[in-house]
């Protein structure tokens, strides 16, 4: 269903998903979360949110840990899942972190 303002607008797609790896938020480094990367990745969807697009994240964690790397090295599957879990969790923060200092609702 499209509204008058829906026909109006200049954008192509008003609902964006957009998927940010783990690897993605290292930035030039070789582990971890690098803000200054992050804070792109912010600017990015925030001027895409003023253009009035819908902007939904979907974070990835193997930056910091792959369950499937870790069940691989003798760990528990299980466990190793929860890890790669909470490294997603982490990354999340992160960035919400980050889009909430430049103004962006999350």
């Amino acid at each position: 269903m499209q509204t008058e303002e829906s026909d109006s607008s200049p954008l192509k797609y008003k609902r964006v998903l957009l998927k940010l790896s783990g690897e993605a938020l290292m930035g030039p480094g070789q582990f971890g979360i690098d803000i200054p990367t992050c804070e792109k990745f912010a600017h990015a969807i925030k001027q895409a949110q003023d253009t009035g697009a819908e902007v939904c994240l979907v974070i990835g964690g193997g930056n910091i840990f792959r369950g499937v790397a870790g069940a691989a090295k003798g760990m528990e599957r299980a466990q190793a899942d929860s890890m790669g879990m909470l490294a997603t969790i982490m990354n999340a923060l992160a960035m919400q972190s980050v889009l909430e200092s430049i103004g962006v609702p999350t």
